[in-house]
């Protein structure tokens, strides 16, 4: 599978998330902000970081790029669509999800790592966790509380749009503490924590679980079926612990299973992302 990653000016997270489509078996396809050409790909990451300085509203020029035109388009049609905190704010600029993201309600920059329930798994991106699941995925923003109207409220509850809410504080202020959102489709889906840094053994957080930080591949972009990329979980064959001779990866990836399900679908042997 073929997955565009998206650069922006200010883009900071971009080269992350192409090593997390590659670790998780897929190909990443390096597109530009100004281009009107999506190469082929079969799906789409926007990802995270700072695009045009967050001059305006945070996304609100991104979503005017040239190529957002095609991103808009190819998501009408059903493709494949991830939008990583930054990302998920140009979707909403772009009016390919509800409401907004602003100021958190602290109104300081949070950077933590959070638990989140999956609450909606009949998405392109979340077909392989399950319902009610817990994941532990790292979060980083200053302008991450999602906003909405009454009315829109009411209708992203009432459709079952939102695909994860944060578990314990909620970190931004968020409107019953809304994470991250799909279209009514499933094929697009934002949310404001980073699945991108959670693909690596022992890079990333540590969970009870001992997953050491595999959230996030497990469940993004892998796929259920040819259409579908997922970020579902994966257990270990055995608990997972670093001693100074297990930094190989051919020691680390003895320590995951060899299946390939997961959140990016990672999977290198075995993510998804």
């Amino acid at each position: 599978m073929r997955v565009g990653v998206i650069t922006f000016p200010g883009t900071l997270d971009d080269r992350d998330a192409q090593r997390a489509v590659r670790l998780a078996g897929h190909e990443p396809v390096a597109l530009w902000h100004g281009e009107h050409d999506l190469h082929g790909v079969d799906a789409l990451v926007l990802p995270g970081g700072f695009s045009y300085g967050d001059y305006l509203r945070c996304g609100a020029i991104a979503a005017r790029s040239p190529i957002m035109t095609e991103v808009v388009d190819a998501a009408e049609r059903g493709m494949p669509v991830l939008g990583i905190c930054n990302g998920f704010q140009m979707l909403t600029e772009a009016r390919l999800l509800p409401g907004g993201l602003v100021r958190n309600q602290t109104g300081v920059f949070v950077r933590r790592d959070q638990v989140l329930r999956v609450e909606r798994t009949s998405t392109d991106w979340t077909n392989r966790f399950a319902d009610g699941q817990e994941i532990v995925i790292p979060l980083k923003n200053g302008e991450g509380r999602f906003v909405a109207t009454p009315d829109e409220v009411a209708r992203i509850e009432g459709e079952g749009l939102v695909v994860f809410r944060y578990v314990g504080d909620d970190p931004n202020g968020s409107v019953d503490a809304i994470a991250g959102l799909a279209d009514a489709k499933g094929n697009v889906v934002g949310l404001m924590p980073h699945p991108e840094h959670a693909v690596e053994l022992g890079f990333g957080p540590t969970t009870t679980r001992m997953k050491a930080g595999l959230d996030g591949l497990d469940g993004c972009l892998r796929h259920s079926n040819p259409q579908l990329v997922s970020f579902s979980n994966r257990p270990f064959q055995k608990p997972f612990s670093v001693t100074p001779t297990d930094w190989s990866s051919a020691s680390l990836r003895s320590n995951c299973s060899s299946s390939s399900d997961s959140f990016f679908g990672t999977s290198t042997t075995r993510r998804t992302w």
